[in-house]
């Protein structure tokens, strides 16, 4: 990957410190890559959903129900109907900035359960092909307690990615720990460093080490994507790594999964050597 520094204060300026009551951060988590990036080649014009199109697992391209909506220069993602908002273009070697937070709705058979959503990177293949409402992609997910891990999501095929990982003492799932060893899988999720093992799939769950901000606020996720390397950001800090992608290129999705969820900002920016 092409690193200028170990640590670095984002475009937005945020200072990388805890909370007094804060989650505990690892030092790894602060060491955010100083990158060079171009001017946007995509982001939301504020106004409609120009450059993108919309997928909906009983509707295909149709959206009866208005799950994707524009509204005060947000994107309103109702939740009501799986699917998702798709680029028309495709995208490598990149930085990706989103801004989102989470409604109030949620929907069966989802309405108790964690809210969810994600962003999946370097969709390839037919619309539909995983799950009948998604791409074959990697996936940024964002749910309650569990906003940055990585998941592999197949569709015709099987994308395949590395992560450095320790095992769980009770649940024995993986979670990111930087210097660890390196596991490669084509499916499944890679947990990011602060999930709670004690996670429970249920409405407003939060993890005593979230750095996801409370329901109802605004979040900033940022990743870079550079050839095989992902790196996961969340307001500030590096929630994950995963490296040797078999998927490089490719459109970005943003997920409807059952809970309301705004986007007020995404952006493509080009890293530049």
């Amino acid at each position: 990957m092409r690193f200028f520094a170990t640590a670095l204060v984002l475009s937005i300026g945020l200072t990388l410190t805890a909370r007094a009551e804060g989650p505990e951060i690892p030092s790894f988590a602060r060491d955010v890559p100083q990158i060079k990036t171009g001017d946007p080649v995509f982001k939301f014009n504020g106004k409609d959903l120009t450059g993108f199109y919309t997928y909906l697992k009983t509707h295909k391209y149709e959206d009866p129900n208005k799950v994707f909506t524009v509204q005060d220069g947000v994107i309103r993602v109702s939740g009501e109907e799986f699917g998702g908002f798709a680029t028309k273009e495709e995208y490598s070697n990149y930085h990706l900035i989103a801004e989102w937070k989470w409604g109030e709705i949620t929907w069966a058979p989802r309405k108790d359960r964690a809210r969810d959503s994600g962003i999946l990177l370097h969709c390839v293949g037919p619309d539909g092909a995983a799950g009948g409402q998604w791409m074959e992609s990697q996936e940024c997910q964002i749910i309650e307690g569990g906003c940055g891990d990585l998941l592999m999501v197949g569709g015709k095929g099987k994308p395949s990615l590395t992560c450095e990982v320790r095992v769980g003492p009770t649940d024995k799932q993986l979670y990111f720990e930087k210097g660890a060893k390196p596991v490669t899988r084509d499916g499944g999720r890679y947990n990011w460093w602060g999930r709670d093992p004690a996670w429970k799939d249920q409405l407003g769950f939060r993890g005593k080490n979230d750095v996801e901000k409370p329901s109802g606020e605004w979040n900033r996720m940022e990743v870079i994507c550079d050839r095989g390397t992902i790196v996961n950001i969340v307001n500030g800090y590096v929630v994950n790594i995963g490296t040797d992608s078999s998927l490089t290129k490719g459109k970005l999705q943003f997920q409807s999964e059952g809970a309301e969820i705004f986007f007020r900002k995404i952006e493509v920016r080009p890293l530049l050597k």
